[in-house]
């Protein structure tokens, strides 16, 4: 990714402020069918290494959790929009302006683990759960289903972590 030095963001608090904002990832690998991305809801652990470390559960269908130890990145994409340019005319009648796009975006490098432990990944399941289900009155969590139906559902998935090796971030405004 291109950033000039007037759009780059490299505060690790701000790029992960951005992934737990906007947490479905664009995660870019390359295996043996070639380049692919895969759309997925990801936590991030800022702590748990130096740039932190994103986790995920994927279908067990999905060939994507045999690609461990490979190299990937994941994009996560904030706000973006259209800027005309009738609004950023620093002077009224000054003509010498172009359209542009506004957007905040990270990119997170690393390689993936797969992860088959089910205590590991109903671990994830109910942290993430709790994030996204917080707004909610009566808020949901895995515990809530019938166990026997979770029991089958942790053996269809297969849980991933990135620990982050390079964190790329920009943002474009104006």
């Amino acid at each position: 990714m291109y950033i000039p030095a007037s759009t780059a963001e490299t505060r690790p608090a701000m790029l992960h402020a951005l992934i737990s904002a906007h947490p479905l990832g664009m995660l870019v690998s390359h295996g043996a069918s070639g380049i692919d991305a895969d759309h997925i809801p990801f936590e991030i652990a800022p702590g748990d290494a130096p740039l932190g470390v994103l986790r995920a559960h994927v279908a067990r269908a999905n060939p994507l959790w045999r690609n461990d130890g490979e190299a990937v990145m994941v994009v996560f994409r904030g706000e973006s929009g259209y800027v005309p340019p009738r609004t950023s005319m620093r002077h009224p009648g000054d003509t010498r302006v172009v359209p542009t796009w506004n957007y905040s975006v990270v990119h997170a490098h690393g390689r993936l683990r797969t992860v088959e432990d089910p205590a590991w990944i109903m671990a994830l399941l109910r942290r993430q759960s709790a994030v996204h289900e917080a707004a909610e009155a009566q808020p949901w969590s895995p515990d809530d289903a019938p166990r026997d139906y979770i029991d089958r559902l942790l053996k269809a998935i297969v849980g991933i972590e990135i620990v982050i090796e390079r964190l790329d971030g920009k943002t474009k405004a104006g």
